[in-house]
């Protein structure tokens, strides 16, 4: 036997807008916790958040690319690089299980890396 939820408004799949208790996404916060470990000069090149859920959780997946342009970027991305998976984040609602490093660079005005992290509600 099928039923059907007739309260379920449509306007939300076609919108693809948040059912039920969407929370804010904790991805203004992780880049700002993540500027303050980079230091200055940093720049955020890109940022972007998706939804993320497997059987038992649900979250967001971030990717993010930062931009190290101080007096010695190198050394600023590899003091940002160590000991980066093991580092503390203080989001509220959420924790980051995973946080790596995908790619890393040079260009002509710095030193570069891409990051993805996995933050996961915390019911």
């Amino acid at each position: 036997m099928t039923s059907m939820d007739l309260s379920f408004r449509r306007s939300n799949l076609l919108r693809n807008q948040p059912i039920g208790r969407g929370d804010a996404d904790p991805l203004p916060l992780l880049l700002g916790q993540l500027l303050l470990r980079a230091g200055l000069p940093t720049t955020i090149e890109r940022a972007s958040s998706r939804p993320w859920a497997s059987a038992l959780f649900e979250g967001r997946r971030h990717s993010i690319r930062l931009h190290f342009a101080g007096e010695e970027p190198t050394t600023q991305r590899a003091r940002f690089i160590a000991g980066l998976s093991e580092a503390e984040w203080r989001l509220p609602k959420y924790f980051v299980a995973d946080i790596t490093v995908d790619e890393e660079g040079s260009d002509s005005e710095g030193q570069w890396v891409q990051l993805s992290a996995l933050t996961i509600r915390d019911w």
